[in-house]
């Protein structure tokens, strides 16, 4: 048996372990070493088993990943979220579906200092969606709002796909961090507009609510004030090449963890919870990262990348249309997979494809993760969905699908936008010095 078929067997069982609930991180990694002793014998496989586990997790560019998740974790206990709800909601009742309008930018604001889309959701979500249904919104908008306004959190940096897609790719981690500013405002602004467009075809989902007190505002106002500093402060550090990705990760920690201190809204069980929360998420994503990357050294010697790329240039098309082909496979693929499982399963097998082809790393990047963020919110896994359910428990799944269906097309009219017109994504980036 060729090492082709041997590697094209690996994936069709880490398919199946997927589909039998196998952990991503086991899956990976039991397939990867499997394949890698049966290609190069059982000496190899345990030493690359014992070597990689050891070199990536005393890899100190991974330390970036708990930096930012602990920062995410401490703003969300410590009420950032809720400041800015309050603040967004002041500025922007007004317009038709006002409170949602609110919710949306509340979330590309809290985006800004949380990296996870599901946080996001559940951040937000716990603030705007009780204050959506007490004025009488209907479920179906306000749950689908939210889920698709969070999953600005893994396109706004700092953004735990980036990092992911950066390692896996040695990309800078600061250029993809600066390549999803104007994407992620662009995705926000359109958001809104689909939130306005519907209440004005259908007024009655989204009551006019009362303002805010002035009191309130001024509360508000001071949480939107925190946000921007600490996003220019680590985001522009970045940019100017003050310090690295990891360092700003560690700034952005320490800045939220003083802020929360300041405005005495941090508690020790607060603090506790942030810490263990950020530790279990950074410790499965570390690991699903690991097992990928023994995963893609059993796909790189099985030598099913150099095929597929040979493929590929065969076909006798245009770069473009790989990409866009690739694109509507990884939709197919959102909707079975979380966006970071399925960027840690397929970069190591498409990577080496797109190196070829001279494909620009960072529009591809920030294509990945407009994508990821469309099955985010697409059924059946949606996981965003199902955090808007816990939010929600009495409103039904299908309700809240049925709110997400416009923002699915939102998201992919950016995702087109995005793919015919890269300068959007890459326009920041070229002025960075990092």
């Amino acid at each position: 048996m060729d090492s082709v078929t041997i590697g094209l067997i690996g994936i069709v069982v880490l398919v199946i372990l997927f589909f039998l609930r196998m952990p991503i991180a086991f899956a990976m990694l039991f397939c990867g070493a499997v394949g890698f002793v049966i290609l190069k014998g059982p000496t190899a496989g345990l030493s690359l088993l014992g070597s990689e586990l050891y070199d990536q997790f005393g890899n100190y560019n991974f330390t970036v990943i708990p930096m930012f998740v602990l920062a995410g974790s401490i703003a969300y206990v410590s009420g950032v979220g809720e400041r800015l709800f309050i603040a967004a909601s002041g500025l922007l009742r007004k317009l038709p579906g006002g409170l949602a309008v609110a919710a949306t930018a509340a979330c590309a604001g809290f985006s800004a200092i949380c990296g996870s889309s599901a946080a996001t959701a559940a951040a937000m979500g716990k603030i705007s969606i009780p204050a959506m249904r007490q004025f009488n919104y209907d479920d179906a908008l306000s749950t689908g709002t939210v889920a698709a306004a969070g999953t600005l959190g893994v396109l706004i940096p700092p953004s735990t796909v980036f990092i992911t897609y950066g390692i896996l790719t040695q990309t800078s981690i600061g250029k993809l961090f600066v390549s999803g500013i104007l994407p992620g405002i662009m995705l926000a602004i359109m958001i809104i507009i689909t939130v306005v467009i519907i209440c004005l075809i259908k007024p009655g989902l989204a009551p006019v609510s009362p303002p805010v007190s002035a009191r309130k505002m001024w509360e508000g106002a001071a949480g939107i004030i925190e946000v921007v500093v600490l996003f220019v402060m680590v985001i522009g550090g970045l940019g100017i090449g003050l310090f690295s990705a990891t360092q700003a990760g560690a700034i952005s920690a320490a800045g939220v963890f003083v802020v929360a201190l300041a405005r005495r809204k941090l508690s020790w069980d607060g603090l506790v919870a942030a810490f263990k929360d950020s530790a279990k998420l950074s410790c499965m994503i570390m690991f699903i990262m690991v097992a990928a990357l023994i995963f893609g050294r059993f796909i790189a010697v099985s030598r099913v990348p150099i095929e597929l790329s040979n493929w590929m240039n065969g076909l006798n098309v245009s770069p473009l249309v790989i990409v866009v082909l690739i694109m509507v496979a990884y939709s197919i693929g959102g909707m079975f997979m979380d966006g970071l499982a399925l960027v840690t399963l397929t970069i190591p097998i498409i990577w080496p494809t797109m190196l070829a082809m001279n494909i620009d790393p960072i529009w591809f990047g920030c294509l990945i993760v407009l994508v990821g963020e469309q099955g985010m919110i697409t059924p059946p896994v949606g996981i965003n969905v199902f955090v808007i359910k816990g939010i929600a428990p009495d409103v039904p799944m299908a309700t809240i699908f049925k709110g997400i269906l416009p923002f699915v097309v939102t998201i992919t009219a950016a995702l087109v936008i995005i793919l015919f017109v890269p300068v959007i994504a890459t326009f920041l980036p070229q002025f960075m010095t990092y």
